[in-house]
């Protein structure tokens, strides 16, 4: 009798001990008030993590701090999926669908919005806010007096020159999944005589000093707007919509309810120009991403509570 009582005590011990470890394993929330914000080694994803964390640490009485350099939207994702993180500062939603959700890509935008999110609360229990008011498109692009000169203002207006022009184009794009170069010929019936591939931040120089006639890039780079380019028209609606948005984890908005209107302040209120500038600022004037979200957040009167700098 003893010894089934001993056995049956040692068994109670072992599955409390596995219930507890099973416990930590799916829900890794943190413990206090520190909110942890996931950013991208991109100029891009750093701004807007900053965005957050500060606008955060503000308003409310918690801690933020920032999940830095992951290296890809996987990452991210697999952050906050184990609870490492509570927010994605930046989700692409084309890039959600094909990177995380595993999905095709969808071209109408609002569709593809809608799919990241009925998706990311039904697979992850996630909540995708709206858009913050930009996309990072794939985007052709001349100077603006090209475009005056040879009447450039959609993609099908390179036809007439595919065989005379030179184009510089970011080499991840020559194969890109769905969306590369060999798709585009056959969607835009062209083909470039002149192709040069190369480093994404050096195709918006090569343009600038006359290396070539046109380029593909990133609509929100922020020499686009400091060097004056014209971006063409998606005419056939080719590339996928890439609209940015903040990605939460639920537990984060029911542990802390006066979250969500705070981040909501957020959406549409970054604007395609509002990324340029401050990207430009970053990668070229070379200030601290941190410095730039705090004159964003300030300029545009984001700080409302406590004290107001």
């Amino acid at each position: 009798m003893k010894r089934r009582a001993k056995i049956l005590i040692s068994t109670i011990t072992f599955m409390t001990m596995i219930a507890t470890c099973a416990c930590g394993l799916v829900d890794n929330q943190p413990s206090s008030n520190q909110i942890r914000v996931t950013a991208l080694t991109t100029t891009e994803s750093q701004i807007v993590a900053n965005i957050i964390v500060q606008l955060i640490e503000h308003e409310t009485p918690y801690r933020a701090s920032i999940v830095n350099n992951l290296g890809s939207a996987p990452m991210q994702h697999q952050a906050l999926y184990r609870h490492d993180a509570d927010i994605q500062a930046v989700a692409y939603d084309g890039g959600e669908l094909t990177a995380n959700l595993h999905l095709t890509p969808i071209k109408n935008a609002k569709r593809a919005n809608q799919t990241v999110r009925s998706e990311a609360k039904k697979r992850w229990d996630q909540t995708y806010l709206p858009t913050y008011g930009f996309a990072n498109n794939y985007a052709f692009m001349v100077k603006k007096s090209a475009q005056k000169k040879y009447n450039l203002y959609k993609i099908s207006d390179l036809k007439q020159w595919q065989n005379k022009f030179s184009f510089g184009v970011a080499s991840e794009w020559i194969n890109a999944p769905g969306v590369g170069y060999r798709q585009f010929k056959q969607a835009y019936h062209m083909a470039f005589t002149k192709i040069e591939p190369m480093n994404i931040g050096l195709v918006y120089s090569a343009l600038k000093s006359g290396k070539v006639n046109v380029i593909l890039g990133y609509s929100t780079d922020g020499r686009i707007d400091s060097y004056r380019l014209k971006l063409l028209k998606d005419n056939k609606h080719f590339f996928p919509p890439y609209n940015c948005g903040m990605l939460i984890n639920n537990y984060l908005l029911r542990n802390h309810p006066d979250l969500k209107p705070l981040l909501m302040r957020l959406v549409g209120n970054i604007s395609i120009h509002d990324i340029r500038r401050m990207n430009f600022e970053v990668d070229d004037r070379l200030l601290e991403p941190s410095t730039v979200a705090h004159q964003f957040l300030v300029k545009h009167n984001f700080f409302r509570g406590k004290n107001n700098g």
